[in-house]
């Protein structure tokens, strides 16, 4: 299916199986999840290349948790940007701030949000002056998060975009 230029992975239940065992269980191996799913070997590596291959599967890497590393606080800082400059300058420069984790170009009166993370309130203030220390970033106004009621997740939208399971 393509939408706006870009294909996209159509899924089915299998597919919806197995990422939902990944994302349940990250190192289990290849024969293992064929075995848990009732599938050929062969059919799970195939899939998990097609499911990679066209981008539906991003990571196999560990989730890190920013508060287990020291980084308990975490805002989300809308700023904006000086004009002249355009977003990948500013995305460039941000690159070299390890507490800014995202950036998304976004519209409204700000021109990019970020989640950034911080030892501590008083941290975070030296994170933001960081970010406004440079002349790309013109403003720049937090929103400290007390408690995530939801994580970032994906596995809904992997089983709507499923469909319903066949029989």
């Amino acid at each position: 299916m393509t939408i706006l230029g870009r294909v996209t992975a159509e899924l089915d239940q299998l597919d919806a199986r197995l990422l939902d065992l990944f994302t349940r269980e990250p190192r289990i191996g290849v024969l293992e999840a064929s075995r848990q799913l009732r599938v050929a070997r062969g059919t799970v590596q195939a899939r998990l290349d097609r499911l990679l291959a066209r981008g539906v599967i991003r990571s196999f890497a560990p989730e890190v948790d920013p508060a287990a590393l020291g980084y308990p606080v975490t805002a989300f800082v809308s700023v904006e940007i000086t004009q002249s400059v355009g977003h990948e300058t500013v995305a460039a420069l941000l690159v070299d701030i390890p507490e800014v984790l995202e950036a998304h170009t976004i519209t409204g009166t700000a021109d990019m949000l970020l989640r950034v993370v911080a030892r501590s309130n008083a941290d975070l203030q030296r994170v933001i002056d960081r970010l406004v220390a440079t002349a790309a970033i013109e403003r720049a106004a937090s929103t400290i998060a007390l408690q995530t009621q939801i994580p970032y997740r994906t596995l809904p939208l992997v089983h709507e975009a499923a469909g319903p399971p066949a029989g």
